[in-house]
């Protein structure tokens, strides 16, 4: 019996081949496991009904144009919020971030607004997290992208950035706050009473 060897060149070509062809069939495919860790459109408006009840009206075309512009999430806020301004405001809220690879977890945030508005609000958000490459990333300051104000049926959304981290609050009855304001929102683990 004669054996026969490789040389190293053409073990090298083997294993690359059999590589490619398992990728071929499906195995290995690092996009489908990052796919798994996002929410689909159906998954964040079936959410959103469930925690904005009949005032929900106008969620599914916000969703919408988030997803249009941004893509999937990996993650979402559900939360409550009171915010007060006389021409300087301030926004504290709290509420529960959910992956689906990391749990749910506790946030808290808060900031400073500067604009013409007065008065004061409480309100539900949502929050569409984008690109969260792991938890203490939420955990910063998120200033507001120019023109990024959309409003439907008394939902609006807006759209906010911190490094490649996108957080896009949802919220109900914004009115003409929507965009006469100027500031960022500070996402903390814990609550805390100041917004800088």
């Amino acid at each position: 019996m004669r054996m026969y060897q490789t040389s190293p060149l053409a073990r090298f070509a083997a294993i690359a081949v059999a590589v490619l062809t398992l990728a071929g069939f499906g195995w290995g495919k690092p996009a489908q496991a990052q796919n798994s860790a996002q929410y689909t459109a159906q998954e964040i408006i079936d959410a959103g009904h469930g925690f904005f009840g009949s005032t929900s009206g106008g969620l599914a075309k916000v969703v919408e144009k988030a997803f249009e512009q941004y893509g999937l999430p990996n993650g979402y806020i559900l939360g409550q919020e009171g915010s007060g301004a006389f021409i300087a405001g301030l926004t504290y809220g709290e509420g529960e971030l959910y992956t689906k690879n990391a749990g749910q977890h506790p946030v808290f945030w808060q900031g400073p607004s500067l604009g013409i508005d007065y008065g004061g609000q409480g309100s539900r958000a949502m929050m569409l997290v984008y690109d969260l490459p792991a938890i203490p990333s939420l955990y910063a300051r998120f200033g507001g992208v120019s023109g990024s104000a959309f409003v439907v049926a008394g939902v609006g959304m807006t759209v906010m950035r911190n490094n490649d981290v996108i957080l896009v609050p949802i919220r109900t009855g914004l009115g003409a706050r929507l965009g006469i304001n100027i500031g960022y929102l500070k996402l903390t683990p814990t609550p805390t009473w100041n917004p800088f």
